[in-house]
């Protein structure tokens, strides 16, 4: 059973806007975040929260993508705005154990991850 699940994913064009869901056992981690892999590319962290409440934005989502959880600390969202062809790819939220200094998540061995959403954004 996994511990983390995503949902909301789908194809929008460019310009518009979807808002991804995250729930599972998140509220021990010290770091709660969204990566997304596209293709022929690495995996980039895309926007984290750590438990101090810091908050961090990859530099190309800033000011498009929102970050944001629940009261209980086991729903996370990603409220993506603005979406451009180049945000398309599969996106997976993580519970990790630590942020780096921008607030986005490390990603390490003993995380939880859930098994992504794709994001398709049409030009």
């Amino acid at each position: 059973q996994e511990k983390v699940m995503e949902s909301g994913g789908g194809s929008v064009q460019a310009g518009e806007s979807l808002k991804l869901t995250c729930v599972g056992d998140l509220s021990a981690a010290a770091c709660i975040g969204w990566f997304r892999r596209a293709p022929g590319k690495e995996r980039e962290g895309v926007a984290g929260l750590d438990r101090d409440g810091t908050i961090g934005y990859a530099d190309s989502v800033k000011g498009r993508f929102i970050i944001s959880q629940d009261s209980t600390r086991n729903t996370l969202y990603l409220q993506m705005n603005d979406l451009k062809p180049e945000d398309t790819a599969t996106y997976y939220c993580a519970a990790e154990l630590v942020a780096d200094t921008r607030g986005l998540c490390v990603p390490t061995s003993l995380g939880d991850w859930g098994r992504g959403t794709q994001v398709t954004v049409s030009s």
